[in-house]
């Protein structure tokens, strides 16, 4: 804002406060679509452990009549977003979704300034990159460079992974303070992926801070035995973790004579990128995160 213009905005005439505030006590409810709502709860119904659902229990789930379900999956069948499982009863999520969730991910500024530091890092290791950001307890790849050694992977751009049980994860984990963690894994026991993952939520809270201490995470066979991973956080302007950047070997142990090059590479591109975000380190060379209090 101007700084002419400041002065004019702090001697706004008391008389607009009332009708703000009546505005923000508004409830938002008045402005829900219900069906709108009802097809994107349909949506979103659907999982890598349910690809398909029938109309009986989408009713059931939703707590909505069976006629409502089959017009909501009617009107979203005829627009692509949800398609019959071999031609059947069963409905599975439609192409349309797909497109949505690619077109979402190209115009994320995050991506779009990711993809070519990924490359090149890339380039320079000779390894697979990956760039994910967390959805609540999982990741989410958004963007990778594939390395032209052969490498099987099932991990694409749209996968998704437990967050505890990853080292990607454990990265989107740092800014989280214990209460946090807590409140996002409310279970005595995490779920256990591998003989390294951690069993409790004060186990995993001790490893991200260390994480957080040491800048970057360097794990061997952490999520699966064979694979090993480097990664560095990605920061926006206001110092939080936005994004993991890692790179994926294909080996249970890295060479030695590699490792220290590796990091140091990993950490130069995450460290790029959070500055085309505009982050920017305080001069103590600490992380300030104005998203904590």
């Amino acid at each position: 804002m101007p700084a002419s213009a400041r002065p004019q905005a702090l001697t706004m005439s008391t008389n607009a406060i009332p009708a703000t505030q009546a505005a923000a006590n508004e409830t938002p409810d008045k402005y829900i679509v219900p069906g709108l709502e009802r097809g994107l709860r349909l949506l979103g119904e659907f999982s890598s452990k349910d690809r398909t659902l029938s109309a009986a229990e989408l009713a059931r789930r939703l707590k909505v009549p069976r006629s409502t379900v089959f017009r909501l999956l009617a009107t979203l069948e005829m627009l692509g977003f949800v398609e019959r499982a071999d031609g059947g009863r069963d409905f599975r999520l439609g192409m349309a979704v797909l497109r949505l969730g690619f077109e979402y991910l190209a115009s994320l500024e995050l991506t779009e300034l990711g993809r070519p530091v990924l490359e090149r890092l890339r380039d320079e290791i000779g390894y697979p990159t990956n760039l994910v950001v967390r959805d609540g307890r999982s990741i989410v790849y958004v963007a990778k460079a594939v390395s032209p050694r052969p490498f099987a992977s099932s991990v694409n751009v749209g996968t998704r992974l437990p967050a505890h049980a990853t080292v990607l994860g454990r990265v989107l984990l740092e800014d989280l303070s214990l209460a946090e963690l807590r409140a996002l894994y409310p279970e005595t026991h995490l779920d256990v992926f591998s003989d390294s993952t951690p069993r409790t939520v004060d186990e995993l809270h001790e490893i991200v801070q260390r994480d957080r201490e040491r800048g970057y995470v360097l794990q061997e066979g952490f999520f699966e035995a064979s694979i090993s991973t480097i990664a560095a956080p990605v920061r926006d302007r206001c110092g939080k973790v936005v994004a993991a950047l890692g790179a994926t070997i294909p080996a249970a142990h890295i060479d030695p004579d590699q490792l220290d090059v590796m990091v140091e590479k990993v950490r130069d591109t995450a460290g790029e990128l959070s500055r085309l975000l505009d982050y920017r380190p305080s001069a103590s060379g600490k992380v300030v995160n104005l998203y904590r209090e």
